[in-house]
């Protein structure tokens, strides 16, 4: 057992450090470790303290994946967490029994949050909705909410704001001080190029053509640059200081009242935002 702290405090200190080649070596063998005591997976008779330091090692390697940037890696950790975090989760409803389990050191908190901050950047809106609907169901029966946690408020507060199109509270919320923490604040670029694209499929169906320096900050770009090299990925066509969007033969039998109705929202919000930055500028 000391050993295998040894092993967990090592690691806990390369992923802080960043340095992640010593820390997936870490964590090779710790996971060893655990296999060789069969504590991969918790179950009864797992000694408690062997449950804490499992959950410890499954929780660095799902940071160390995250900082890495490999979201495959991250999700399987946090599918092997849940066996963890089941035992947490039961722990604190009513009627259960106590645990002689330390929870106090658990970053479940963090780890589920920053997995439906990815199924978000991932538009993966149906695992996202079925995550939060067991949150909102464990934080019920203890007499909460999940708004009550920060870690889960944040891509909750952000999905919300998606639906309803605000990608201008989005993108403030990104980059505000409620990120909860940095390790958040690295799906900020996924998260933004995929409000980019919709706002880009919107602009295209909402509108004939639109001037290069509105585009810029319509669309989140750091330049008029940016925005070019933007237009010719998605097949814009440039011209006198304007980007003219392709027509789709479907489009040519609406009117333009029907396209605006049908994103009008959308773009308005956004071009509410460019405008804002424009009398900041």
């Amino acid at each position: 057992m000391s050993d295998l702290q040894s092993l967990v405090s090592e690691l806990h200190g390369a992923v802080e450090r960043k340095q992640f080649e010593a820390a997936n070596d870490l964590l090779s063998r710790s996971k060893r470790a655990l296999l060789m005591q069969n504590a991969l997976i918790p179950t009864s008779s797992t000694p408690p303290q062997l449950v804490v330091l499992a959950r410890q090692v499954l929780e660095l390697g799902a940071l160390a994946s995250i900082r890495q940037t490999d979201a495959q890696l991250f999700t399987r950790y946090y599918q092997q967490l849940q066996p963890f975090y089941d035992l947490e989760r039961h722990a604190g409803l009513p009627g259960q029994s106590s645990s002689e389990v330390d929870f106090s050191t658990s970053q479940r908190s963090k780890i589920t949050g920053l997995y439906l901050l990815l199924l978000l950047s991932m538009g993966d809106s149906a695992n996202f909705h079925t995550v939060l609907e067991g949150l909102v169901e464990e934080a019920s029966l203890k007499g909460g909410r999940v708004e009550d946690d920060a870690c889960i408020k944040y891509p909750v507060e952000l999905e919300r704001n998606l639906m309803e199109g605000s990608y201008d509270k989005v993108w403030r919320e990104t980059k505000s001080e409620r990120v909860p923490s940095e390790d958040f604040g690295l799906f900020s670029n996924v998260l933004v190029g995929t409000i980019r694209n919709e706002i880009a499929g919107c602009s295209e169906k909402a509108y004939p053509s639109l001037p290069i320096s509105n585009a810029k900050n319509l669309l989140f770009l750091d330049s008029e640059g940016a925005v070019i090299n933007f237009a010719k990925e998605r097949g814009w066509i440039l011209r006198d200081g304007r980007i003219y969007f392709p027509v789709e033969p479907e489009a040519t039998a609406r009117s333009e009242r029907d396209i605006l109705v049908a994103s009008g929202t959308v773009i308005e919000n956004a071009l509410g935002y460019a405008r804002e930055l424009e009398t900041i500028v």
